[in-house]
């Protein structure tokens, strides 16, 4: 059965509702890749993100499954790359919340599963299994033991998730994303830390 799930920042001041949860409604995985390593280590959230191995959970799914309930004016997001997402976290605290394309014409958000909130709830039973652990060549340590492995996307991974955008296209979920004003801007600006966030950088802001 669908559920909706609590979403919180670390000091609480951000909480939103991811609402109507099931696997079928998104995709869970495990992705590896320097820059989602590199977003957690600039905000200082690699104990609380990132696994053993450099990986970040995410569950991909339409942001207009996302309300949030408080804490918008603490929200705030960054591009690691100029042609890269938009990777959204809090202000208070420095919480990675997950990222976007950095326009609301491709509805997808992948959510960073460690600020959900459980509840005791098993998140396995409720996003499903992780399908593909991909980006693995960036990833420390031995991974020999993981199952689904993949240096890059998987054909099938790809092909899933371009069937899911364009439903949630058609269905119009673009519109109705909370991360982007109606005139289609994301509700904060972008901050371009680039290379910063991979040397170390400094704290982030929203200006």
């Amino acid at each position: 059965m669908p559920t909706d799930l609590s979403i919180q920042c670390s000091c609480g001041s951000f909480r939103g509702v991811a609402r109507g949860i099931s696997p079928g409604v998104g995709i869970h995985g495990i992705c590896y890749c320097d820059d989602c390593q590199a977003f957690a280590d600039y905000l200082g959230a690699r104990d609380t993100t990132l696994d053993s191995h450099g990986g970040t959970e995410i569950f991909q799914m339409s942001p207009a499954a996302l309300t949030i309930g408080q804490g918008l004016e603490n929200l705030a997001c960054l591009r690691l790359t100029p042609r890269g997402p938009l990777r959204w976290y809090t202000d208070c605290c420095k919480s990675p919340i997950g990222n976007t394309p950095p326009t609301r014409q491709l509805p997808f958000l992948g959510l960073v599963c460690s600020r959900i909130v459980a509840d005791g709830q098993v998140l396995e039973r409720i996003l499903g299994p992780v399908t593909a652990r991909v980006m693995v060549r960036y990833a420390t340590g031995d991974v020999k033991s993981l199952e689904n492995t993949h240096d890059g996307f998987p054909i099938s991974h790809v092909v899933r998730m371009a069937w899911k955008l364009l439903v949630w296209r058609i269905r119009g979920d673009h519109k109705r994303s909370p991360l982007f004003a109606a005139a289609g801007a994301p509700v904060c600006s972008p901050i371009p830390v680039g290379e910063r966030a991979r040397a170390g950088g400094q704290d982030a802001s929203r200006r």
